[in-house]
């Protein structure tokens, strides 16, 4: 039996480690995700992933 586009999809998400997270955000701060993607040349993904790190380091180190 054939897959779907969708299955085929979610199995290589799976094997990645990826998973989809949609969160509401605002407007101002969606803009500034996309202006510091289109300054990174960066998937915006990356911008959060990268700006998470961030906060998770400084947050240890003010422990």
């Amino acid at each position: 039996m054939a897959q779907s586009i969708s299955d085929i999809q979610k199995r290589s998400d799976e094997k990645r480690g990826m998973k989809v997270k949609g969160i509401k955000l605002h407007t101002d701060t969606i803009a500034l995700l996309e202006q510091l993607s289109d300054q990174m040349g960066a998937p915006q993904s990356h911008v959060v992933t990268t700006a998470l790190n961030m906060l998770a380091k400084h947050l240890k180190e003010s422990e």
